[in-house]
């Protein structure tokens, strides 16, 4: 608690040089964060003392910084939003939210921030909020280092752990996020950076992405999400390091890329989801230097999709690499390592010497009707797929890999 404390004082040392420092406690003079607002000045420092503190909506429209000392407790009662900021130049550190109030016509959430500035919320928890934090209409802030936690059973019953619309140059950093509709939420979010978070156990999406463009998200773990990010309706978006780990269900995704254009795929790990990567609309992307293990689908790739690059990719352990539902692709394959890869390599430098087709047979037909699946590993299957390997007439005739690797690229 003291190294918290002494962090959240040091990140606020230059406003505390040239300003009051205000105290709130249960048995100080002031005894509510409400009168220690009301009573601070712009640029003034407010310390909260350990304890909890009912005090419904907390309205914040001056630029103040606000430090829980050992983590004092806002409890909204499950009635109230319990922070509603609307002013620049604010920080929040330290502070424990419970327990907001729901709706279904607005959204409450433990601190909302609208039209403002240079935010700062710092080493916060927030457990059992609707809405964890809320940016609206805002810019230039700092999200870093919270732990959100819900346990809501229905989407209807909770919100976003992290929800964003309309904001522009916002950091998420380092933050945990579990039990939520979506852990983190873009909607019109431009040029913002989304790092080393861990989203997981969310009902819907770890990270969702919509109309957001010129951003970044890099070295985060999605784990075990009802999906683990989706992109849509998005350009120039940067996916660097990540993890998509156990995202499983019918209709669950490693990363859904829907109607996106002129963006890169660089060095995640695809690790024993339904489906890797599914692919819709989308054009002009680099799929690059990424591990593909243990997916139902690797890639799931559309006919409507066109312009795309895949190579250096590793795919190891997957039911079927890649399917799609056409039989014209416009998209480059190549310099891949694939583990069902069965050519040779006679001159000695590292790439087979025959292409390779990762669709087979048997993945189009499961694609057309997926009871087929029912058939997988049975004999029948074995000789439709040795029998298109040698005499291919279904599969796309460009959908191939002209220089597979014969062995994994090293991502050590």
């Amino acid at each position: 608690m003291k190294t918290l404390f002494l962090f959240c004082f040091f990140l606020s040392l230059p406003s505390l040089l040239i300003s009051n420092v205000l105290v709130v406690s249960p048995s100080g003079k002031i005894q509510s964060i409400k009168t220690g607002i009301q009573e601070a000045q712009p640029g003034d420092t407010i310390i909260v003392k350990a304890g909890t503190y009912k005090e419904g909506n907390i309205i914040i429209e001056k630029s103040i910084v606000i430090i829980g000392e050992g983590y004092p407790v806002l409890d909204g009662e499950h009635k109230y939003e319990i922070f509603t900021i609307h002013a620049n130049d604010v920080t929040i550190c330290g502070l424990k939210f419970i327990d907001t109030g729901t709706a279904s016509m607005h959204d409450v959430a433990a601190i909302k921030v609208l039209d403002s500035r240079r935010v700062k919320i710092i080493a916060n928890i927030f457990t059992n909020t609707f809405f964890g934090i809320y940016f609206s209409n805002s810019s230039y802030s700092w999200i870093e280092d919270n732990q959100l936690q819900a346990n809501a059973k229905a989407e209807h019953e909770i919100g976003n752990g992290i929800h964003l619309w309309k904001c522009e140059h916002v950091t998420i950093n380092k933050n945990q996020i579990e039990g939520h509709r979506d852990g983190i939420y873009f909607e019109f979010v431009t040029n913002s950076l989304i790092t080393n978070n861990r989203s997981e156990k969310n009902l819907r999406y770890g990270l969702h992405f919509m109309f957001s463009h010129n951003d970044e998200y890099r070295n985060n773990f999605f784990v075990n999400n009802g999906a683990g990010v989706a992109v849509m309706y998005t350009k120039n978006v940067k996916m660097y390091g990540n993890t998509f780990e156990q995202n499983w269900g019918s209709a669950s995704y490693g990363l859904l890329l829907k109607d996106i254009s002129n963006s890169e795929v660089i060095d995640n790990q695809f690790i024993r989801n339904t489906i890797g990567i599914h692919m819709e609309g989308v054009s002009r992307t680099l799929l690059d230097k990424n591990n593909f293990y243990e997916n139902g689908y690797a890639v799931r790739l559309q006919a409507s999709c066109d312009d795309n690059t895949f190579t250096q990719n590793n795919f190891s352990s997957n039911t079927f690499d890649v399917v799609t539902n056409g039989t014209m692709v416009l998209n480059t394959i190549n310099g891949n390592y694939w583990d069902k890869y069965q050519g040779y390599d006679l001159n000695k430098d590292g790439i087979g010497d025959v292409p390779f087709r990762p669709v087979n047979l048997y993945a189009m037909i499961v694609e057309r009707i997926p009871s087929a699946v029912l058939l997988w590993r049975s004999f029948l299957v074995m000789l439709i797929d040795r029998a298109e390997k040698v005499i291919p007439v279904a599969t796309p005739e460009n959908l191939k890999d002209n220089s597979p690797t014969m062995k994994p690229y090293d991502r050590s």
